[in-house]
């Protein structure tokens, strides 16, 4: 006899008492989620890193401003040092007695004096004359015959070049005279200070007529002549005949007396004018 078939079972429906809880469902994974926060975390380590490199390098840089900072403080002070050092040398350097300087500036204001049958040196002095022109000094004994006889015209020589002057003032007592010319001369500078034993000095002028001539030596003394004479430099540079008048000058390129003479049979015995006692009579320096 057949056989009664079994009915298939039957489930209650989901959410009913006693039903079968459904099968896990499978999770979805976000992976543009994924990669962004990798992403954020990577950018987070590296701006990290970052922050701490720029502090690093801010210290270096304040460290490197310290010592830079340093280090020109340190050549400011061996440059103020430096230039101490340079100004000392160069006032050494200006204290050297320098002959040769000293003719160089001197020179181009020396002149040959002619005066008649006399002769001898002026020098252009101090600032120009009044109404242009030039002022100069030399010895009155230079210029003493054109005076005397009335005349006041004598001449100023250099190189090939010949020049009228003037006689406007003589000083006899003190053998001084003052010339003007009307050519444009350089003056040459008068010292302020009187001279001093052992200084030494340039004596420019025309010894024998031969202009350009240069010699030196030191002052000897500072004299007062015996007999209510004016005082006088002693000096131990040679000087000749046609000296006179001719410009003393110290290492400092400073005229400081006007060559008057030497003494007869001796040697090393030349004798000057102080330049003050010419400047405060002529009020020309």
């Amino acid at each position: 006899a057949p056989q009664p078939r079994s009915a298939p079972p039957v489930h209650p429906p989901a959410g009913f008492p006693g039903a079968a809880p459904p099968p896990a469902a499978r999770r979805r994974v976000s992976w543009p989620g994924v990669v962004a926060l990798v992403l954020a975390l990577f950018l987070a380590v590296v701006a990290g890193l970052q922050a701490v490199q720029i502090n690093n390098l801010a210290d270096q840089l304040a460290a490197a401003d310290d010592r830079l900072a340093d280090a020109q403080a340190s050549d400011g002070s061996r440059f103020e040092g430096l230039e101490g050092r340079t100004g000392e040398l160069e006032k050494q350097a200006g204290d050297v007695f320098n002959p040769e300087a000293i003719s160089t500036v001197a020179l181009p204001s020396v002149f040959r004096v002619s005066a008649g049958n006399s002769g001898g040196t002026a020098f252009a002095v101090g600032k120009p004359a009044e109404g242009g022109g030039t002022n100069l000094l030399t010895n009155y004994h230079v210029v003493e015959s054109v005076w005397t006889s009335g005349g006041r015209e004598v001449f100023i020589e250099r190189r090939d070049q010949r020049f009228p002057a003037m006689i406007v003032r003589v000083d006899e007592r003190n053998d001084v005279a003052q010339l003007v010319t009307t050519g444009a001369f350089t003056g040459l500078v008068t010292a302020t200070e009187p001279v001093k034993s052992g200084q030494q000095v340039v004596v420019v002028g025309a010894p024998l007529g031969l202009e350009d001539s240069v010699t030196t030596g030191v002052v000897s003394a500072f004299r007062t002549m015996p007999g209510g004479g004016p005082s006088m430099i002693q000096f131990d540079a040679p000087i000749n005949p046609g000296n006179s008048g001719g410009p003393v000058i110290n290492g400092a390129k400073q005229v400081v007396g006007i060559a008057t003479a030497k003494v007869a049979d001796a040697e090393g015995v030349g004798l000057a004018i102080p330049i003050a006692t010419a400047c405060d009579g002529f009020q020309i320096c």
